[in-house]
């Protein structure tokens, strides 16, 4: 039986990897020079996928890090730490570690040689991870100098409101270190990143990561269901018409759609059974989604999904009563600020297709 070649909801690379190549290029000409990166996009475009594919080519410690995991400044300085006893040998960062301002407890599972770090909170945490990210720069070198990802660099803020600028003031002094930030709060990546009062103002390269271009997808959805179908252009055009070339949700739906068709090759609409499916499998989840927005936030998803008008337009306004459109903007600001509707180029969009299909399907009954 054939193996189905579409993959999603974890980091992917070849075969499952699309295009993407002057996104490689440009990441790589940045991390071969002294400079740093910003990528944005929202969640699920591939930000990670491309990063990761792009450093597995190259022969450097990678240190990776997602913020929104991350609950003090103190477990920020833990968590890194014990990345780097995974790159280097324990008695070399032992020597480094005993000269820190606060020494952290520090024990050795004998089974799994994984490291549990801890560092006790003191009146002010800062001097523990700036220990650490100096750490780092003593352990490069010109020839293996370590790449440091910082995913989710938005939450940079929630950790500690000082700490972007304590987090500037150490790390403008690296210079064997190519530091990468990952963001999918596109105005909060942009107000650390661009406003001018920012600590990190111009930090790093900034580069917004757009969807995958449609030829592209199309190619590559075509040759992935090529062994399942005869009609391998037409159910490709409609699985991109469905998801918008987004990376994530194409993957999912090509998925579905390549099980039907391996056990039904003549099923006619196998896109629509596909949806259809998924819309069901969470049909519960979606009830709960919708019932956690307030009733501004309702009208607006509404309005998006079936309607196809700017939400920030007269015609939309009078046409869903929302109100004035300082309360539209407020309510789009907030779904954009949680990843339940994006911008593309100058039209909004639900970021979820089932979902925006759920909400139609739901209204037309």
């Amino acid at each position: 039986m054939p193996q189905n070649p579409f993959k999603f909801g974890s980091i992917v690379d070849d075969p499952f990897f699309v295009n993407r190549v002057k996104e490689i290029s440009r990441v790589k000409s940045v991390l071969n020079s002294n400079n740093h990166l910003i990528v944005i996009s929202p969640r699920r475009f591939g930000k990670s996928s491309l990063i990761y594919k792009v450093v597995g080519q190259m022969d450097r410690p990678v240190i990776a890090l997602d913020l929104q995991l991350i609950t003090s400044v103190e477990d920020f300085a833990a968590q890194l730490l014990k990345r780097i006893y995974r790159h280097y040998p324990f008695e070399k960062i032992r020597q480094f570690v005993k000269n820190f301002q606060i020494i952290p407890s520090i024990s050795l599972n004998p089974v799994t040689n994984d490291v549990d770090i801890s560092f006790h909170p003191e009146s002010s945490s800062l001097p523990m991870l700036e220990d650490v990210l100096n750490l780092m720069e003593k352990l490069s070198t010109k020839r293996k100098k370590i790449i440091v990802v910082f995913d989710e660099f938005q939450e940079v803020t929630r950790i500690s409101k000082e700490l972007p600028r304590r987090l500037r003031s150490i790390m403008q002094q690296h210079n064997l270190i190519n530091y990468i930030f990952l963001g999918s709060q596109e105005s909060l990546i942009r107000e650390i990143f661009e406003k001018k009062k920012s600590p990190f103002y111009h930090f790093g390269l900034l580069m917004p990561l757009e969807k995958i271009p449609e030829k592209d997808f199309r190619i590559y959805l075509q040759k992935g269901l090529k062994p399942v179908v005869k009609q391998d252009k037409k159910v490709a055009n409609d699985i991109i018409d469905f998801t918008r070339c987004h990376p994530y949700y194409t993957q999912q739906l090509a998925y579905l759609v390549w099980e039907i068709l391996l056990h039904q090759p003549e099923k006619e609409k196998p896109v629509d059974q596909a949806v259809s499916e998924m819309i069901q499998i969470h049909d519960i989840d979606y009830e709960r989604l919708w019932n956690s927005f307030n009733k501004t936030d309702k009208k607006v998803m509404i309005g998006l999904s079936v309607s196809g008008i700017s939400p920030l337009s007269d015609t939309f306004n009078r046409k869903y009563h929302i109100g004035p459109t300082s309360t539209v903007y407020s309510s789009i600001k907030r779904l954009m600020g949680t990843g339940y509707i994006t911008k593309n180029k100058n039209s909004y969009e639900i970021d979820d297709p089932f979902f925006n299909s759920w909400i139609k399907e739901r209204r037309e009954r």
